[in-house]
């Protein structure tokens, strides 16, 4: 006689265990662990030593902080330049008077976006924030309203410029990048190869290329007497391509997403529209985030291309004020305040990026 199965039922809930310690190295094994680390370690070592005595030199012992072009000509590093231009590089040729307007529209862009980090504040309030926003943005820039001198966008420049068309390529260019990425995995033809058609094409033109043709091409097709403000022109180009490539990086994330995740929501009776919002494109993006990081940060330094219509982002704006035929051109101090700026810019949306990737994978990790 067969012997039943023994069959086990709980009775009592399982403790909670307790989440597993990193693994943490320490610093000298990082360094000396083996024989390459070790020797990288004292090349860099030496490197440094050989380095730093020159940098300090140039930088600090023979650096000019205060005066004009002639005290930099025969010293080291020229801040006293950074201080008299740096309105130029931080706004261009923007009417001096009017400063307190680029500055007004930095302070609200960079103050929105610390304001949306906290996933608390992802709500229907915080895009009306971020709209209104930037529609106020372009009125302190433009002006001609409310009292304010108007100013033409071929003034604008500097730092406003760059964060204003990255926001506006970025926020214009995701929810096209959406509905390429939705039609480029269509079972209809026609919107399946129209998005690949426009992926495909927009992916395989420089950017540079796309700027030349809205510059150029653009107004000679246009009829007489129509004109689009070049930067317009440069800000269409940009969303083109920021749409084309996180569209790319959404399909990833759509190819991703198990088929039971679908079937679940349409037995529990959601439509496809209530799908897709509600359980693909949130699973998507948190899968993508670390590509998508990636592209952001592509289109903030592509910003610098923009001269080509005639534009003065923030590094066209500093290589305008080394023209000033006063000082000794010191190229080196103004790349590294351009460059400063635009790493405590891309570094911080990359370490934000690493912090939204942990947090959201946390229901994933064992």
């Amino acid at each position: 006689m067969t012997q039943p199965t023994p069959v086990f039922v709980r009775t009592a809930p399982t403790p909670a265990r307790a989440a597993p310690l990193a693994e943490r190295r320490p610093l000298w094994r990082l360094l000396f662990g083996d024989m390459v680390s070790a020797a990288m370690t004292l090349i860099g070592l030496l490197g440094l030593a050989w380095m730093l005595p020159h940098l300090l030199s140039w930088a600090v012992i023979n650096g000019v902080w205060t005066g004009g072009g002639d005290e930099c000509r025969q010293a080291g590093a020229c801040w006293a330049f950074l201080a008299q231009k740096y309105p130029q590089i931080l706004f261009g040729i923007y009417p001096p008077a009017e400063h307190w307007r680029p500055i007004a529209v930095c302070t609200l862009i960079l103050g929105l976006g610390l304001w949306s980090l906290a996933p608390r504040n992802w709500t229907k309030l915080t895009l009306g924030l971020w709209v209104g926003g930037m529609l106020c943005s372009l009125v302190l820039m433009g002006g001609g309203v409310l009292g304010l001198k108007s100013v033409p966008t071929s003034a604008w420049g500097g730092l406003p410029v760059t964060l204003l068309l990255t926001v506006w390529s970025l926020g214009l260019g995701f929810p096209l990048a959406v509905l390429l990425a939705l039609g480029r995995r269509a079972s209809l033809p026609v919107p399946r190869y129209l998005s690949i058609g426009i992926i495909e094409l927009i992916r395989g033109l420089p950017l540079l290329s796309l700027l030349f043709i809205a510059s150029i091409l653009l107004p000679i097709m246009l009829p007489d007497g129509v004109t689009i403000d070049k930067l317009a022109r440069a800000l269409a180009a940009m969303v083109l391509v920021s749409a084309a490539y996180i569209a790319e990086v959404l399909r990833g994330g759509l190819q991703a997403i198990p088929k039971g995740q679908t079937e679940a929501a349409e037995a529990l009776g959601l439509n496809w529209a209530q799908t897709t919002r509600l359980i693909v494109l949130p699973q998507a993006i948190a899968k993508v985030i670390p590509p998508l990081t990636s592209t952001v940060i592509v289109m903030v330094k592509n910003t610098s291309l923009v001269l080509v219509v005639g534009l003065f982002d923030l590094l066209s704006a500093g290589r305008a004020a080394l023209a000033d035929p006063d000082w000794p051109a010191p190229f080196a101090e103004t790349y590294l305040l351009i460059a400063l700026i635009y790493f405590i810019l891309c570094f911080s949306i990359s370490r934000y990026a690493r912090w939204l990737e942990m947090r959201m994978s946390k229901g994933n990790r064992r």
